[in-house]
């Protein structure tokens, strides 16, 4: 990752799986100087990890391809309104990033209640449902907060981040 990047993508610090605001998240006026030049893509991403929905929503919503509709998914996941989630995930069709995400996931949700998310291709659909149904301080939240920082890892790296 770019190092301009790396003090906005601290992925040490998950963000959460809904709407909630971490107090580690950067302000919007903070990640956009830290963004400033770069493609809507990453400036949404951002906007997105550090937990600013509405924000990240703006730029999403006016980007149209499927990364842009993978973005747009994640953020209604977080919102929660998870069936605009499940359409805009479907949007983003056979995602080039799903085959990694999807040999990670495998790897994380081993021997967990969560194993169903390690198919043979990823789904996100699924995660959404596993997302709808985890709660905050279990173990199945966090393996999902994982997850959701593999997507994110391999959006960026999409992006050339």
């Amino acid at each position: 990752m770019r190092k301009k990047l790396e003090s906005v993508f601290n992925f040490e610090d998950s963000s959460g799986l809904g709407p909630e605001q971490r107090d580690s998240a950067m302000s919007v006026a903070a990640v956009m100087a830290t963004v400033d030049g770069e493609s809507a893509l990453i400036q949404s991403a951002a906007l997105l990890w550090h937990d600013h929905l509405d924000e990240s929503h703006n730029f999403s919503q006016n980007i149209p391809c499927a990364d842009g509709s993978f973005l747009h998914g994640i953020m209604h996941r977080r919102e929660p309104d998870y069936s605009n989630a499940k359409y805009w995930f479907n949007r983003a069709g056979t995602h080039p990033a799903y085959p990694k995400i999807s040999n990670q996931v495998k790897q994380l949700v081993a021997g967990t209640s969560l194993e169903n998310l390690g198919g043979i291709k990823w789904d996100a659909a699924a995660m959404v449902d596993a997302v709808s149904s985890a709660r905050v301080g279990t173990d199945e939240y966090i393996i999902l907060q994982q997850v959701q920082r593999v997507e994110f890892e391999s959006l960026l790296e999409r992006f050339g981040a």
